[in-house]
């Protein structure tokens, strides 16, 4: 690698999932496919619940702006990707680039709180049913929105600001079909080592602190459902947390899958395959285990709880 500062760095190149080009239609048609499945299946559930009374619940709150998230999480990295192939470029340009950086960090950065909102959602109607309406009131729900999404703005832009402080070398390559910050800062000729400092601090408390709570409460959750005496009522319980713990089991072992993968291995091929399965799955998958049934029992929490 050449050394050499670049002042006006004009674009990047983004290498994608593969250079052969007898692949590039196939990944076209499937990532197009996946992406179409993604943005249909999430305006379903929001257009499910917004037009459903009976769903003007916060769990369903969470979830359709959960799904508003995936979509705009999918959207700030697919489409992209499929202009690029159909243009038989490869290049992106430096504020792009950044925007497309800010972007994945705000949206990830969101899903991630959302999923700890609706744990603790799931934890006051398991475990304090008779209390449930009082605490989850509509004032609470949208404070723990408003809240997160400040704070992940926030977090997005300081990573934005501390890019433009590094100067970047000639070889302007990245092993990815979206610019993730991880990567991006490794091309940096300058000096990254308060960028690193501070993606790993900060990401480490913003991930870390949601997971504990949503790891915290369903131990309390799965301790409250035993000490249930009605079979009937241990299954209400439960099924009201299955599709929120498959999407929850889902993003966070797609996330650190893509983390061990990077540290475990160079390999171009394995480490877009991973970023993919973190990107690209999560918001695709989820709207085959959210559905409205899995609500239906809610209700009867409270009879079932004593």
């Amino acid at each position: 690698m050449e050394s050499e500062n670049q002042t006006g760095v004009l674009e990047f190149l983004l290498l994608g999932l593969s250079e052969d080009p007898n692949l590039q239609p196939i990944l076209c048609a499937l990532f197009l496919s996946l992406y179409l499945f993604t943005v249909l299946g999430n305006m379903l559930i929001i257009l499910a619940i917004c037009t459903d009374s009976h769903l003007h619940t916060p769990m369903y709150f969470f979830l359709s702006n959960l799904s508003f998230s995936d979509i705009c999480f999918s959207t700030s990295t697919v489409p992209r990707m499929l202009m690029n192939i159909q243009r038989h470029s490869k290049a992106i340009s430096y504020a792009g680039c950044l925007a497309q950086v800010c972007f994945v960090l705000v949206f990830a950065g969101v899903e991630n709180s959302l999923l700890a909102a609706m744990t603790y959602d799931r934890y006051v109607a398991i475990c304090h049913p008779l209390r449930n309406s009082v605490i989850m009131n509509p004032h609470l729900c949208v404070l723990l929105i408003v809240l997160s999404l400040t704070i992940i703005i926030i977090y997005g832009l300081l990573h934005s600001l501390m890019v433009l402080r590094l100067s970047f070398c000639t070889n302007l390559e990245i092993p990815h079909f979206f610019c993730e910050l991880d990567q991006f800062i490794k091309l940096a000729c300058s000096d990254t080592l308060i960028n690193n400092i501070l993606f790993y601090l900060v990401s480490g408390i913003l991930g870390g602190v949601p997971l504990l709570g949503i790891i915290y409460s369903y131990i309390k959750i799965a301790s409250s459902i035993l000490k249930m005496s009605s079979t009937g009522g241990k299954h209400k319980a439960f099924s009201t947390c299955v599709s929120h713990l498959s999407v929850g089991s889902l993003f966070y072992g797609m996330g650190f899958g893509v983390y061990i993968s990077s540290v475990v291995t160079d390999s171009f091929t394995n480490t877009a395959g991973a970023s993919v399965m973190y990107t690209v799955v999560p918001p695709m998958a989820e709207p085959l285990y959210l559905h409205p049934e899995e609500q239906g029992h809610e209700g009867d929490l409270e009879e079932t709880h004593h």
